[in-house]
């Protein structure tokens, strides 16, 4: 009989096994130790909210008493280490707590045995990219970085903004814009910005290069949003300006790391001049 997945509470003082249980694979999981590092550096509040602590929910799959697995549920639902079992337990929770995350996404192979389970229930999907190769880096670029690359200041929020919005649309095609008129996004973005996470190339006030550390744990960080701009494109840009942000990134933790399309042949050229090596594969189920 599978252990129904559960929820971890808040009096839980659980963070030596969620920490073995990440370390199984650091890279993979600085998504999640970002997200749980809350639980894992400071002591907390029983009596303040999980949910709002982390901006989720964490399901504990144990077996005789020992935490085996874990999914974050937030805006991503995010599996790790998960065994066949965990998956059978997860899918059972998830279906009966219905659909409110935006994607799913994690391990290929964990990713892809879960949506198996949810699709009738939680489909269909608007996108499904099944293989999504899980990229790694912990030494100096191998090219040129691009000496014009900076962190981002907070008084260059409004470019950044309008960059990162035009790399969402185009990215997963939908808008981050919601009801609230992207209050809510960039504010994100500014957080981003304040934290030195930010890089990027301008003409003028223009954004042509950016891209950001999205997650952070001691092992590695994980950079997302690369993008340049359309009109900017094929002259080795993004190239020489994601080799500058790879160098400014190793500042923050020793390995740098991202996933991409494995549909995008011309990032995955321009990942390898750079000294990225492929360390797993991830996969995304997107609502």
């Amino acid at each position: 009989m599978i252990q129904p997945a559960r929820l971890l509470e808040p009096q839980e003082d659980l963070a030596d096994q969620i920490r073995a249980v990440l370390d199984q694979d650091p890279v993979a999981n600085c998504f999640l130790y970002s997200r749980l590092a809350p639980l894992l550096e400071n002591p907390w509040d029983p009596d303040q909210s999980l949910s709002n602590l982390l901006g989720g929910d964490v399901w504990l799959y144990e077996e005789d008493g020992k935490l085996e697995s874990l999914c974050y549920v937030g805006a991503n639902l995010v599996p790790t280490a998960a065994s066949d079992a965990a998956i059978e337990s997860f899918a059972m929770r998830a279906k009966r707590s219905g659909k409110h995350s935006s994607s799913l996404l994690g391990p290929k192979e964990t990713v892809l045995a879960l949506w198996e389970r949810l699709e009738e229930s939680w489909g269909p999907a608007r996108a499904v990219r099944e293989n999504q190769p899980l990229l790694m880096i912990d030494h100096p670029a191998n090219v040129t970085g691009d000496p014009l690359v900076r962190k981002v200041e907070l008084g260059e929020l409004t470019p950044f903004f309008t960059a990162s919005v035009a790399m969402f649309i185009e990215e997963l095609g939908v808008t981050p814009i919601g009801a609230d008129g992207g209050a809510l996004y960039q504010l994100k973005v500014a957080e981003l910005i304040l934290a030195g996470f930010a890089f990027a190339r301008f003409d003028g006030r223009e954004v042509i290069f950016k891209c950001e550390i999205g997650a952070l744990s001691p092992d590695a960080c994980q950079i997302q949003g690369v993008w340049t701009k359309p009109t900017w494109r094929g002259q080795g840009i993004g190239t020489h300006g994601l080799a500058a942000a790879v160098d400014l990134a190793l500042g923050f933790a020793p390995k740098v790391c991202l996933y991409v399309n494995d549909f995008n042949t011309a990032a995955r050229r321009s990942y390898d001049k750079i000294g990225f090596r492929e360390v797993g594969a991830f996969a995304s189920v997107l609502f």
